[in-house]
């Protein structure tokens, strides 16, 4: 489970529990977590949120060792998040219902600890967290094969800017004005994205960097 590459550091008190907050949006599989994750001996739940935007003030309010975080989260993505909790000292491993390679290059390049699936069972998950928390890059085998396969995103920031505004199906006015941008700065980044992504319109490209992880 682990790609055997060390993280800088290592998180956890000696002797205490590895102190661990939850950021997931579905209230049942949070409180799944919580309550299952709490059954081990040496892992304490310090803080759970359930939307994006709650994170940061989450953690520097329970200072916790590792972050447990969703990435389709209100109001903020997880995967946003990760590199202001790594500069807080936090370790993150990142839990997610969507296995997209792109998704575990940008958690990694972030650096995030981990990457796996919501689907193992809880003493994975577990474990990873000890891993994590002990210094350990830990990811799930295939997802891990799956990213360096597919190669980085070929989008820039702001392409991918002007298609994650695109997916809802705005248009080229909306998208121009919720990132105030002129129409042709918008038109121009959209059609260079759709080139990448060998779409034919802006509503594909969005799709296509969406299921790639991408966005």
């Amino acid at each position: 489970m682990t790609d055997g590459q060390s993280q800088a550091g290592t998180a956890g008190r000696a002797g205490a529990p590895i102190r661990v907050m939850i950021a997931e949006d579905q209230g049942m599989m949070r409180d799944a977590l919580v309550l299952l994750l709490g059954m081990e001996d040496d892992i304490d739940i310090v803080a759970e949120v359930g939307d994006g935007e709650a994170i940061m003030s989450a953690a520097r309010r329970a200072d916790p060792d590792v972050a447990l975080l969703d990435i389709e989260l209100p109001g903020r993505s997880g995967l946003d998040a990760v590199a202001e909790l790594r500069r807080d000292g936090v370790v993150v491993l990142i839990l997610t219902t969507f296995a997209r390679p792109g998704y575990v290059r940008r958690a990694m390049e972030a650096g995030a600890a981990g990457f796996l699936v919501k689907d193992g069972p809880v003493e994975e998950l577990a474990a990873a967290i000890r891993r994590a928390a002990a210094g350990e890059r830990v990811v799930d085998p295939s997802l891990a094969a799956a990213a360096l396969t597919a190669g980085p995103s070929p989008l820039t920031g702001r392409e991918r800017d002007v298609l994650s505004e695109a997916l809802d199906g705005a248009t080229i006015a909306d998208i121009a004005a919720r990132l105030h941008l002129s129409e042709s700065t918008v038109r121009n980044h959209l059609s260079s994205a759709i080139g990448k992504t060998c779409t034919r319109n802006r509503i594909e490209a969005a799709r296509i960097a969406r299921d790639n992880g991408w966005l």
